[in-house]
């Protein structure tokens, strides 16, 4: 008689629809930090090292929505089917605006002079949803799906009908 078939513990994390823009996996040396409104400054994705001339990966597949200069530096903005733009500066771009790309395609090479870096070069890579006014940055390790929720445990006076302002009901 054979011994029942088991089936093997899952190890890997389940594969979302993003990856990672570079390879191997980079350190994050600076995390998103968004500003408290819009208007603020904050650090609106996150910067991952790399080597100089790395080649850049598209995190998904998509569109070419920009590649060109923004502020001095060479910037591929990157459109998705779920409505999500990623960015990917400084990059010098070897896809063009309207070039259709697939998940994991060299979109350019990593330049260096990303201020504040501490690494041999810096990509900072961006996402957001919307445009103008209505934009909404995002923080592109979400996409990933490697960030950590952490739920805070509720305190009476955040439960309705309890804490300071609690109404009695007779």
């Amino acid at each position: 008689m054979s011994a029942p078939q088991t089936a093997a513990p899952q190890t890997a994390a389940p594969r979302t629809s993003y990856d990672w823009p570079l390879a191997p996996r980079p350190a994050v040396v600076r995390p998103f930090d968004p500003p408290e409104k819009r208007w603020q400054p904050g650090h609106r994705g996150v910067d991952l090292a790399a080597a100089p001339d790395a080649p850049v990966l598209a995190a998904r597949a998509g569109t070419v929505h920009f590649a060109g200069v923004v502020a001095g530096k060479p910037t591929v903005s990157i459109r998705h089917a779920d409505g999500i733009v990623t960015t990917y500066e400084p990059v010098v771009a070897r896809v063009r605006r309207g070039e259709h790309i697939g998940r994991g395609q060299v979109i350019g090479v990593l330049a260096v002079g990303h201020a504040g870096c501490r690494a041999a070069a810096c990509l900072h890579w961006g996402a957001r949803q919307g445009s103008g006014r209505d934009a909404v940055y995002l923080n592109p390790l979400g996409l990933l799906g490697v960030l950590r929720v952490r739920l805070k445990p509720l305190m009476p006076e955040d439960v309705p009908g309890r804490g300071p302002l609690a109404v009695a009901r007779h």
